[in-house]
């Protein structure tokens, strides 16, 4: 996004984030694809690891460097990027996620607000270079002119994101000027990219699901458009599905990278074919660009999600027009209603006049009413059953659902804990159904059936003689009850390494509910990685530490850490009664990714029936899932050596 001058009525914002296989078209100029702006997927994550995560702006993703080194002479070359380790204002980077020809993007925690945050570095690595104090220099003064552009154009568009606030479009924090040149932070955001949402459903999304994606895209261009500000580059590597929530958020800014390639003519314009409209290609006088722009892109990616192909390149429909609408499609019919099939067609009218003229007029067509707030982006299969979302044992990935899939059962909830409400949303997962296998069957098996009597006919001529009695079955083997949540808190300690002491302890033993935090302090011996778990009082069991919003877990022997960290939503919610927790320090990062956990909100949950029929399998007091493995480098093995603390918290 870019703000326009005095002179300049409109604000564009643009910039492509192809996928690994989407042909890019250069218009004019040659382009370096190293300059592509792309959305980074899996950054610093282990091969095989599905989830993807996505921090704000998307350059492509290039190898860490550890150190700040400064280009070779003449220019062109990669300028350093900052170290782990480095402080900027109040934030420290923790680590490298990507780095393009126009910029970096650092992971980084916020100490003041304790949480992980993304953070833009402009760096335009044909113009500038890292100095050995930290400074960003021009390469020489005649590229000096190019890099002010650049940056202001970056400051602008930071600024413009800054006075936007919708749940879909990206946020900035804050932004300033530092070490001659500006940084920006942002969420750090983590999820799919609904281009790899919908390679796994190649047969074709519902239609619920999908407008419910369409719903939060089109307002969050509504709102752009409304400040007289375009994308111009909306496509399904563009919109976000976040991890969790599946809520959609609307990527991809270039601003500075447009400036930079237009004043050094490097490239004029870099645009994807099926879903670049004609008036991008050439802006003619009766062909102008505006809000029916992202039309024409928004109803693209709807073309890509019903039929799995974006339609043809508009500048080849403008010769001879080879696109088949939709409406016409009988099979598609039987699939998706006319009404959003017809608007689809709409939308990709070759020429502007012929498609709705704003993002308000498009979604009426869509049937999304103006008032429409953005509901949850995952639609409940057919037949009532719960929403299923597909999860790879690597790391929990937000997937819409298959069409028509079978029913699933639904649990019930009931006398659910009001914390989890107040701790992240996490409600609507299913509790009374697993609760009451979970506590069910707690004694012995029943008696043994009494033996049947066996009737032995007289044989002539012999003596009566009494029947012998048919053996007793074998008595059935004792039945073993699958261990209580309590009691799989309770199994970390009995597996502790001795000597590997923690100690865990309440602020408050007891708490008001809707008043107090569920606050606590943690010290260990020993250095490793936190990780706590909730017995909440309304039964559910959580994995607090980490969670969505902080992954910074790391403590130090001797060390406090004080929890929970101010972003965490951790308030005594109820219902009255006793909150168990147990705290794990590990002296390795642990793996979880067998034991059920379910990531639909800010705090992992364990579900109880899946929970209940995974405890089944691990019988022993010692043995519970709820301890993980540990990540022990490949190919070799390692000691599993973790300490446990454990307190109370009663809510009154």
């Amino acid at each position: 996004m870019s703000d326009a001058s005095p002179d300049e009525p409109t604000r564009i914002i643009g910039g492509g984030a192809p996928g690994p296989d989407e042909a890019m078209r250069v218009v004019t100029g040659a382009a370096d694809a190293a300059d592509a702006t792309r959305v980074v997927t899996g950054g610093g994550a282990p091969a095989g690891d599905a989830t993807r995560v996505v921090t704000g702006s998307a350059f492509a993703p290039s190898q860490p460097r550890t150190g700040a080194g400064a280009a070779p002479a003449g220019g062109g070359g990669d300028a350093g990027t900052l170290p782990p380790g480095s402080v900027i204002a109040e934030f420290e980077i923790t680590r490298l996620i990507g780095q393009g020809g126009f910029g970096v993007v650092y992971e980084a925690w916020d100490h003041t607000l304790e949480r992980v945050v993304a953070i833009k570095e402009y760096l335009p690595t044909s113009l500038a270079t890292r100095t050995g104090d930290g400074t960003i220099m021009p390469l020489s003064e005649r590229h000096r002119e190019t890099f002010d552009l650049g940056m202001r154009s970056f400051i602008n568009e930071a600024r413009l994101l800054a006075q936007f606030d919708h749940p879909s479009l990206l946020k900035v924090y804050r932004f300033w000027q530092e070490r001659g040149t500006t940084y920006m932070v942002m969420p750090f955001y983590r999820g799919d990219t609904l281009r790899q949402a919908l390679a796994d459903i190649p047969a074709g999304v519902d239609e619920g699901w999908l407008l419910r994606v369409m719903d939060g895209v089109s307002q969050a261009l509504a709102v752009m458009h409304a400040a007289n500000c375009f994308h111009r580059d909306i496509a399904p590597d563009n919109i976000l599905l976040l991890e969790g929530s599946g809520r959609p958020v609307v990527l991809d800014f270039g601003a500075a990278r447009r400036v930079i390639s237009d004043k050094t003519q490097a490239i004029t314009v870099i645009l994807k074919p099926g879903y670049a409209p004609v008036e991008q290609y050439a802006e003619m006088p009766d062909m102008k660009q505006g809000p029916w722009t992202d039309v024409y892109a928004l109803a693209a990616v709807m073309h890509v999600a019903i039929c799995g192909r974006s339609p043809p390149p508009s500048v080849a429909r403008i010769l001879s027009d080879s696109y088949v609408p939709l409406a016409g499609n009988e099979q598609l019919q039987q699939r998706y209603s006319p009404a959003l099939l017809a608007a689809v067609d709409a939308g990709l009218a070759v020429r502007p006049e012929g498609r709705p003229q704003s993002m308000a007029e498009f979604r009426q067509q869509l049937g999304l009413e103006e008032t429409t707030t953005m509901a949850a982006t995952r639609s409940a299969p057919a037949g009532g059953a719960a929403p299923a979302v597909a999860r790879t044992p690597a790391a929990a990935r937000t997937q819409p659902p298959r069409p028509a899939p079978a029913p699933a059962p639904v649990d019930g909830g009931g006398g659910r804990s009001k914390l989890v409400p107040v701790i992240g949303g996490v409600a609507a997962l299913a509790v009374a159904a697993g609760a009451a296998l979970w506590w069910s069957g707690r004694g012995d098996g029943a008696a043994p059936p009494p033996p049947s009597a066996v009737a032995q006919a007289p044989v002539a001529d012999a003596p009566a003689a009494a029947p012998s009695p048919a053996p007793a079955p074998p008595a059935p083997p004792p039945r073993v009850a699958p261990k209580t949540p309590l009691e799989s808190l309770q199994a970390l300690s009995v597996g502790a390494t001795p000597g590997f002491d923690v100690t865990a302890t309440a602020r408050k033993p007891e708490v008001s509910i809707g008043k107090d935090k569920l606050a606590f302090d943690v010290r260990s011996n020993r250095d490793g990685f936190v990780y706590v778990f909730l017995l909440a009082s309304g039964g559910e069991l959580f994995q607090l530490f980490p969670n969505l919003l902080d992954r910074h877990n790391r403590i130090t022997a001797g060390s406090t850490m004080a929890l929970p960290r101010a972003s965490w939503p951790m308030e005594a919610g109820g219902p009255p009664g006793t909150n168990h927790f147990a705290v794990v320090v590990s002296e390795r990062e642990r793996d979880f990714s067998d034991a059920g956990m379910k990531s639909e909100g800010v705090f992992p949950l364990f579900p109880a029936a899946g929970l209940a029929s995974l405890e089944a399998a691990n019988p022993g007091p010692a043995a519970t899932v709820l301890r993980g493995r540990p990540v022990c480098p490949q190919s070799a093995g390692c000691a599993d050596a973790y300490g446990v603390g454990s307190f109370k918290i009663v809510e009154k």
